[in-house]
């Protein structure tokens, strides 16, 4: 992982019905990532979800994508 890169995390189950159940939404309305992406992960696999924290000065902002 590069030091500029955001922090990419795959979420466990348990995760996953958590986040879904907060945002009220289904795993077909996440924003996808292409799972040959740099960023993701060697052991994601289609279908599952990560969770990106990008840094700024004071702030961590955290963003959902599912693996296409």
């Amino acid at each position: 992982m590069h030091l500029l890169q955001p922090r990419h995390t795959k979420l466990k189950p348990e995760e996953v019905k958590a986040l879904l159940e907060k945002f009220n939404i289904s795993l077909s309305q996440l924003p996808k990532i292409k799972a040959d992406d740099t960023a993701v992960p060697q052991e994601s696999k289609q279908g599952d979800i990560l969770k990106i924290e990008r840094k700024e000065v004071d702030k961590v902002h955290t963003y959902y994508r599912v693996v296409a």
